[in-house]
């Protein structure tokens, strides 16, 4: 089913109005497929993408063909939703073939992935070849981390206080890993050294700066829904279409085991 202007003339709607709202409503609903493809790790399928934009997008359901021997759907007003969304994947798709464009929407194991037309695939490749290996950290060194993000600028006494443990090791592997710097001494006694995050810091957080960081409820949630080794381990989605580098390879970009604490 397509939405069309005769699928909107049941809403009462005159055929310019109609018209009207079909373009805003593709271009809402394209814009938002084309932004949950993108952030989804593995292929999403029509039925994930219906099931997140059921409560967003009101797409008009068509009446019912009488003379029709198809069975009607349970859920009309989700069967229009799930032809909308591939009414917009057609056109995504459509808009992506053109000759300039270096990505393309694919269908992969029954849902759709953005992937790098296979023209580019070399260039990519030696792109990835020199990006940095990803950051590994432990439980200890992200929490070293969080509070010199939220008190910068830090001392070590200061830190080691808040986590009630000896910081100086995590500390140096945080500099080694240039996620935060000295920031200068602090005028008290025995002028301690005051530390603060870096850019990589925000790079990797993607961040503007240090007043866009979560709150500390945030900031918590977030480490207790993810492996604690794997905050920093490359973007959201793959977008890239090159094949995952070889564990050889993965094995001579790795850090050294000394220079990492180990994982609790």
């Amino acid at each position: 089913m397509e939405i069309t202007e005769e699928s909107l003339a049941g809403t009462g709607a005159d055929p310019s109005q109609a018209e009207m709202e079909t373009s805003q409503l593709m271009s809402t609903l394209k814009g938002k497929v084309e932004a949950i493809i993108y952030a989804a790790e593995e292929p999403v399928t029509i039925d994930q993408m219906a099931n997140a934009l059921k409560d967003v997008v009101d797409v008009p359901v068509p009446e019912a063909d009488p003379d029709s021997k198809k069975k009607p759907p349970k859920d009309p007003k989700l069967a229009a939703l799930k032809d909308a969304i591939r009414n917009a994947i057609h056109e995504i798709s459509h808009e992506f073939s053109l000759g300039d464009r270096g990505i393309e929407v694919r269908q992969v194991a029954g849902g759709y992935k953005l992937a790098t037309k296979p023209e580019h695939h070399d260039v990519v490749r030696a792109f990835a070849k020199s990006l940095k290996p990803p950051v590994r950290l432990s439980l200890q060194a992200l929490e070293t981390l969080a509070v010199i993000a939220y008190k910068q600028p830090v001392t070590l006494p200061e830190i080691n206080e808040i986590r009630n443990v000896d910081s100086s090791a995590v500390i140096g592997t945080l500099i080694d890993r240039k996620l935060i710097t000295t920031a200068g001494r602090k005028d008290v006694v025995g002028r301690p050294i005051l530390y603060k995050t870096t850019k990589d810091f925000l790079l990797r957080f993607g961040l503007k700066d240090v007043n866009e960081l979560p709150s500390v409820e945030e900031f918590e949630k977030l480490g207790a829904g993810t492996d604690q080794g794997d905050l920093f381990t490359g973007p959201a989605a793959d977008a890239t279409g090159v094949p995952d580098v070889p564990e050889e390879a993965e094995e001579e970009a790795a850090p050294e085991a000394g220079d990492l604490e180990p994982a609790q």
